[in-house]
């Protein structure tokens, strides 16, 4: 069923007030209610099965984000981060692109890659040919090894031969496997095709195959996001919306020249991808590597996102990017908190999830830019520091707030004076 993701003085309401909200509105199971309140949504014995080494399990502030709407469809947002103010800035600038139809999102197929490294040959450019002469052979030895990804409407689709004629270790070949990996992320589908067809290309190119592993620079299988918010609707009480889209081109502009600031720009983008990424199981330093690298695409490294005027004045933002995320396999099939992730989403393919997340790394990016624009990060990432400060002193309940208050109002935000203050209003 449709839902409203507005989720209206939501903040203002307990964790339990807005979990029952969110039970009621998303149609939760008792049993999806009790992993979202702790009762053990990691049992020791699944962790003890997902990696090595296990003594106990580490969790984070699990939240919603409000207000998105992709396509035309209003979508709650789980976030899985530590960092104050990713939740709120991305549910802000959420609302904001609300008037001009939310985001509007993409993707191409769900295309990963897998390199097969060839060494040890004296003529690399005919072995390249060669490889290629027999592409439907090397193809049908791949797709050999998964039955079940060929049924489902995936395979290898095609290869490429890259030439490294003069490495420091001499003529080398990468053969790279084009696999359609489905609404997997994919890595074992393509490191195993890699293996399959190894011994294939030793005997076609006479050399010798060292690395058969995937690529994370995943460049066929992206995810688009676009938005557009008139000048009216950036305005603040010190800047007028003009002024904000000046400022945020401005500053976007900056991150395109200078790496320096493309770091953090760039940053500020995964602040709103990574959370979603953790919080469905997958990946995420694998999406982080693709980011990067594709940020340096043109030869230097440089803003993943645009933004532009669009003819009647109009702040216009876009972002591509390398998306592998999966709905099966990994940590996505065996976290229940994962499953969970997916359910609130209500997606149904990992090219939807891929779509999702670029949107939110696009919403992220512009609450930046436009803090940036105004008046500077700072302020607020110290109001919401506050908050980690307060806490850190022993502050609970009703005392959170009063002491957050009594700090952002002094702009004296410290440990020190937080405790000072604590004891003041215990009587102490």
């Amino acid at each position: 069923m449709p839902i409203d993701s507005r989720l209206p003085n939501f903040r203002s309401l307990s964790p339990r007030q807005r979990l029952d909200h969110l039970q009621q509105l998303l149609g939760l199971s008792a049993a999806d209610a009790d992993l979202l309140r702790g009762a053990g949504a990691l049992p020791l014995e699944i962790a003890d099965g997902m990696i090595e080494n296990v003594i106990g399990t580490f969790e984070l502030p699990y939240a919603v984000a409000s207000n998105f709407q992709v396509n035309g469809r209003d979508v709650l947002i789980p976030l899985v981060v530590e960092e104050p103010s990713v939740v709120a800035a991305a549910s802000f600038m959420a609302k904001l692109t609300r008037h001009a139809g939310g985001f509007q999102t993409s993707s191409s197929a769900p295309l990963m890659r897998a390199q097969v490294q060839i060494v040890g040959i004296t003529d690399p450019f005919n072995a390249r040919l060669s490889l290629l002469r027999h592409k439907d052979e090397i193809i049908a030895q791949a797709n050999s090894k998964d039955q079940l990804l060929i049924k489902l409407g995936g395979g290898c689709r095609d290869i490429e031969v890259h030439t490294f004629a003069d490495s420091p270790r001499g003529p080398m070949l990468v053969a790279h496997l084009i696999v359609d990996v489905r609404d997997a992320m994919g890595a074992n589908t393509v490191n195993t095709m890699a293996e399959a067809v190894a011994p294939l290309m030793e005997r076609l190119t006479g050399g010798k195959v060292r690395l058969r592993i995937l690529s994370n620079l995943a460049d066929l299988r992206l995810s688009r996001a676009q938005l557009r918010i008139a000048p009216e609707h950036l305005a603040t009480a010190a800047y007028s919306g003009e002024e904000v889209i000046e400022g945020i081109i401005d500053a976007y502009t900056f991150a395109v020249i200078d790496p320096y600031r493309a770091a953090t720009h760039n940053k500020g983008i995964m602040n709103g991808i990574d959370p979603l990424v953790v919080a469905t199981g997958n990946d995420w330093r694998a999406v982080e590597a693709g980011a990067h690298a594709y940020a340096c695409r043109n030869g230097h490294y440089g803003s993943l996102t645009t933004w532009e005027k669009d003819s009647a004045g109009h702040l216009v933002g876009t972002l591509e990017m390398p998306m592998p995320l999966g709905l099966v396999g990994g940590a996505t099939k065996t976290h229940p908190l994962a499953q969970l992730s997916l359910r609130i989403l209500g997606v149904k393919t990992a090219q939807e999830l891929g779509e999702i997340a670029v949107a939110v790394g696009l919403a992220q990016n512009l609450g930046a830019l436009r803090a940036l624009a105004t008046e500077g990060i700072q302020r607020g990432h110290m109001a919401l520091h506050a908050r980690n400060v307060a806490l850190s002193a022993g502050a609970r309940g009703e005392e959170l707030d009063w002491l957050v208050k009594r700090m952002v109002e002094s702009h004296d935000v410290r440990a020190d004076r937080a405790a000072e203050l604590l004891l003041e209003k215990r009587g102490q």
